[in-house]
């Protein structure tokens, strides 16, 4: 694949860009729970969810058009801040007879320091680096992919094959991607073609509907970026719902689908994407896995009046 439309960006321009996003999370506290949750049996497959830390939000950033008030409204009920959001980031492994696949990479050493810990959380599970066949993308955003390289710029993952959505790829990569990015997320397009130009020649393009390796479905959930994909785990009958970010917050997501999201590139194709998905979900009564629910973050949604609850399992 030989796609590169732009000289690749050094390390210090990648820190330098990041630097404004990461001064909105105020304050840091390392991650300090179990680096693994219990496998759940898909049949003869398996999911394991890793731990990769955790980020620190301000709500301003999160809600951007709700008023204060509202926001105090829907979370104090539940016993959580209404000044920051701090989710989890959790990384699903999903185990075949011959295939060890992570769904996203989780944030590497350089976006916000809480997070980063996917290195830690394989070893705990006794899993090396050059073990992993496969990484799947849900999308390009830095907690899911900006750990494909470490600090010195090179793959994480020596012997993994790379499976990108394609209108992930194509947006990311386009020639007006970054003047038509706010200056908030310019490092956001920047750390992203950083990282494609680094796994590149091992990467394949995925459409949704496709199966990127066997027992893994594409499931098109565009909104929070142009190409998110959620990904179906199969195993013998048995399934889960890899959701990525289109569902991101165990009240907010559930109880107020429709209110927009800041970190949605597409704010209302996000959140008809969120209530079509939740609507699935209750009626399929399905099994998810949210990227940034509550560690592990296993779980599925019921209806509650005419909003929805997160059901932990």
């Amino acid at each position: 694949m030989t796609r590169r439309l732009l000289r690749r960006p050094t390390r210090r321009q990648v820190l330098g860009g990041a630097a404004g996003f990461v001064a909105a999370a105020a304050w840091r506290v390392p991650a300090v729970r179990a680096a693994i949750a219990d496998p759940v049996a898909l049949g003869e497959a398996e999911a394991t969810i890793l731990t990769d830390g955790h980020l620190n939000l301000p709500l301003s950033f999160a809600l951007p058009e709700q008023r204060a008030e509202e926001i105090a409204a829907l979370l104090e009920p539940h016993g959580l801040p209404t000044d920051a959001i701090r989710p989890d980031c959790n990384i699903t492994l999903f185990r075949t007879a011959d295939r060890l696949v992570l769904l996203d990479a989780g944030a590497g050493p350089m976006f916000q320091d809480t997070a980063g810990r996917l290195p830690e959380s394989l070893a705990e599970a006794g899993i090396g680096a050059e073990d992993i066949t496969d990484i799947i993308f849900t999308h390009g955003h830095p907690d899911h992919l900006w750990g494909v390289i470490d600090d010195f710029d090179e793959p994480v993952f020596p012997e993994a094959s790379y499976w990108v959505p394609q209108a992930e790829w194509d947006f990311w990569r386009a020639d007006d991607t970054l003047s038509n990015m706010p200056e908030a997320g310019k490092a956001f397009v920047v750390g992203a073609r950083n990282r494609f130009d680094a796994i590149e020649e091992r990467v394949s393009l995925v459409k949704p509907g496709d199966e990127p390796v066997p027992g893994v479905e594409a499931i098109d959930t565009s909104g929070h970026t142009p190409g998110h994909t959620s990904y179906m785990l199969h195993g013998n009958g048995e399934s889960m719902l890899v959701v990525g970010d289109a569902i991101s917050h165990p009240v907010i997501s559930f109880e107020k689908p429709g209110w927009h999201s800041g970190a949605d590139q597409d704010r209302e194709k996000g959140a008809a994407t969120r209530r079509a998905l939740l609507e699935r979900i209750v009626v399929d009564n399905a099994r998810i896995v949210g990227f940034h629910l509550p560690y592990p973050g296993i779980g599925t949604a019921e209806r509650q009046g005419e909003a929805y609850r997160f059901v932990p399992i």
